[in-house]
């Protein structure tokens, strides 16, 4: 197996263990499991029985898992791939303490490394930029540039753009305030880009919304457009304008926090930016030194480029 060059661990030979082969009849006779089912649990036992070697399945415990987990990690198992792994052999243990008598099941308790968060890949800055390059042909082309100048700008997530109204946003300090995960609020600066593409919107959005309607962004009945509706005007202007078609809403934000950290050492004024967990209260981001924020946001972001 590629993971382990010391297993060559096969269906085949998991299958000729009669505990593991009783088992396998009982997941295809009794559960009905599919064959393609019993030959991943073939597998996943026939590696269990490899990196047993001599030591007998009911001397197994928690230690010798938690070893085996470790190998199999070590030589690229993916965490996704080991729990997957782990519940065939606790499957099978509980099957051995219920037909044959063992003691106890070893892999109770034991679980896999957490697999590894896959991060949008980020645009370069010159496919930034190019998405930024909306045609201002109609009511609503206006209205999607200023939503992807502000997510690119300020790296926001697609609720907090969406839940943005009208008072969110300070023309005067180039500042918006959003409200992000368990409701915290925030600060953020915007990148004078940014800020002109919500001024063009904001004359065509009066015509559109009604006088009770607070958000920022709304769709042509004049209503707060939903997350489903930003995710499809990213994807289109995203083909349009000659981008990969997977853009979407989270992939400006990491934009924004790659192409800010490559140009900034400040990991903190980003984390602030961004609202990251680490930043854990609502009290913290109300003391932030917003100059400081500033400074740092004009000095990184590619669109930053404000006057004084």
């Amino acid at each position: 197996m590629s993971a382990d060059s010391d297993l060559d661990a096969t269906p085949t030979a998991a299958c000729g263990h009669p505990l593991v082969r009783g088992y396998l009849d009982q997941l295809t006779h009794a559960r009905r499991a599919s064959r393609l089912t019993g030959e991943n649990y073939a597998r996943d036992l026939a590696i269990l029985l490899e990196l047993a070697g001599d030591t007998p399945l009911d001397q197994i415990d928690s230690h010798h898992i938690r070893s085996f987990v470790g190998r199999l990690h070590g030589r690229g198992l993916g965490g996704r791939t080991l729990a997957r792994m782990l519940s065939a052999w606790r499957g099978f243990y509980r099957y051995l303490a219920r037909d044959h008598g063992h003691a106890r099941n070893p892999v109770r308790g034991v679980r896999a490394p957490k697999a590894a968060k896959r991060l949008p890949k980020a645009l370069s800055p010159d496919e930034a930029a190019r998405l930024m390059e909306v045609p201002a042909e109609s009511v609503l082309a206006l209205r999607d540039k200023a939503m992807l100048e502000l997510l690119y700008s300020s790296g926001l997530r697609l609720s907090e753009l969406t839940g943005l109204d009208l008072p969110g946003i300070d023309f005067g300090d180039a500042t918006v305030r959003v409200t992000g995960k368990g409701a915290k609020t925030r600060i953020v600066p915007v990148g004078s880009h940014a800020l002109g593409a919500l001024r063009a919107w904001l004359g065509p959005r009066a015509a559109l919304a009604p006088a009770e309607e607070p958000a920022l962004f709304v769709g042509r009945a004049g209503r707060r457009l939903t997350p489903r509706a930003v995710q499809a005007r990213v994807r289109y202007w995203a083909l349009r304008l000659g981008l990969p078609s997977r853009v979407h809403p989270h992939v400006l934000r990491h934009s924004f926090a790659s192409h800010v950290l490559q140009s900034s050492a400040d990991l903190r004024a980003v984390q602030e930016m961004l609202g990251h967990a680490s930043i854990a209260t609502t009290q913290v981001y109300t003391r932030l030194d917003f100059q400081h924020l500033a400074k740092a946001y004009d000095a990184a972001h590619p669109r930053a480029k404000r006057k004084a």
